[in-house]
């Protein structure tokens, strides 16, 4: 019963021990949170300006430039490679899979377009 009672005793001076060392850790710890967190970059618009994806809708009518984006090739690439990317991205957009639609007919414009040589 005694040594019970003197492990319960050690038990409540550690707990509080620690709970006194946290307590004065935390202001120290928060400072270097704060310090940290001016460290990151700012998540705004103008950082993510430099993507290398393109954002913006669809043109009216498809020219050569927004046909190469979708595809991700140039606009003066060969009917080969336009034929190898439309491949490539269909395979990840067609509708059978779970794609889109909408993005499987651009795809097909897109190709279309950049094997006719239509601006």
């Amino acid at each position: 019963m005694a040594g019970s009672v003197i492990l319960a005793g050690l038990g409540l001076a550690a707990v509080g021990f620690a709970g006194r060392y946290i307590l004065r850790a935390v202001p120290g710890v928060s400072q270097k949170m704060s310090e940290a967190m001016k460290s990151f970059p700012k998540l705004d618009s103008a950082s993510f300006a430099n993507s290398k994806y393109y954002k913006g809708g669809f043109e009216p009518k498809m020219t050569r430039r927004e046909a190469s984006l979708i595809l991700g090739i140039s606009p003066t690439a060969s009917k080969t490679k336009v034929k190898e990317a439309h491949k490539r991205i269909m395979a990840l957009n067609h509708p059978d899979r779970g794609g889109s639609p909408l993005l499987a007919a651009k795809i097909n414009e897109a190709k279309d377009i950049l094997e006719s040589g239509k601006s």
